[in-house]
């Protein structure tokens, strides 16, 4: 990767960018979307994946685990493979993926094998994060490809919709 980031004017690989006013309208509608997998009884995470250049949505997703009894069944799985058919490509060099919970160790292993250009996402994941808190396998030099990170990005309302979905299963007896 090389050059300047359009979404965050400036940057450039390698550094610790901001999100930008696109990263944010991005961040937003993940957390839209974690309201949608919160309603269906899902733990609420969301994704979306975009063209950095100019905000084309090309996949989102939701986690559906629960739903479709499947363990691949993350947002940013779904989010990734909509992407890759939108675009006829399995590659997301030029493309954002913008994630309300740090992604696990499969969806991590899926971003550098799909090239993903950029990754942001909300909340960190002490318990399962694989771009920083347990893990780095987003940037990390032994691999054949790197993403750039921006972490923290609209972290609290993250965090909050978390905690409030984890409260309300512990009330259910769940």
């Amino acid at each position: 990767m090389s050059g300047t980031n359009p979404a965050t004017p400036g940057a450039t690989p390698g550094t610790s960018p901001s999100a930008g006013p696109l990263d944010l309208s991005m961040m937003a509608r993940a957390l839209a979307l974690a309201d949608q997998a919160a309603d269906l009884g899902e733990v609420p995470v969301g994704a979306v994946v975009y063209r950095t250049s100019d905000g084309t949505i090309l996949g989102e997703g939701f986690n559906r685990r629960e739903i479709d009894k499947d363990p691949a069944a993350h947002a940013e799985f779904a989010a990734i493979m909509a992407a890759c058919r939108a675009t006829g490509d399995w590659r997301l060099n030029d493309c954002s993926l913008a994630v309300t919970l740090e992604p696990c160790p499969m969806c991590a292993g899926l971003i550098v094998n799909a090239r993903v250009g950029r990754v942001l996402y909300g909340a960190d994941d002490p318990k399962a994060g694989a771009c920083r808190s347990l893990f780095a396998i987003t940037t990390d030099t032994r691999l054949n490809h790197r993403a750039e990170l921006v972490s923290g990005v609209m972290a609290e309302e993250s965090a909050t919709k978390l905690r409030s979905f984890f409260r309300g299963l512990r009330a259910r007896g769940g």
